[in-house]
């Protein structure tokens, strides 16, 4: 069985990029190396591997990373720490103003 893992870098910039990759450590060290200088943490070196989860299925960790990244910075904080109990209430939620 071919494990998938969606990975966050925290960058020298204090950004983060998530990605997803089935070689974890191979992965890691190209985006150390700048190996491919087109991508966005080629600039913002040196990276820090924050966070990880694995996967059996390609097709939900591609799913799990399109989500992550669509998240708040400070929810992706809380999950990087793992205050898995605060992810509920970062959801990001649109009120309407009563009329």
């Amino acid at each position: 069985m071919k494990l998938s893992y969606v990975y966050i870098l925290k960058c020298a910039d204090q950004s983060y990029y998530i990605g997803v990759t089935s070689d974890l450590e191979q992965r890691v060290e190209q985006h150390q190396s700048g190996y491919y200088e087109d991508s966005y943490t080629h600039r913002r070196r040196p990276v820090e591997l924050v966070f990880y989860a694995t996967f059996t299925d390609i097709r939900i960790a591609i799913q799990t990373e399109k989500q992550f990244k669509k998240w708040s910075r400070a929810k992706k904080e809380a999950l990087i720490e793992g205050r898995f109990g605060d992810l509920v209430n970062l959801a990001k939620k649109k009120f309407r103003h009563p009329e």
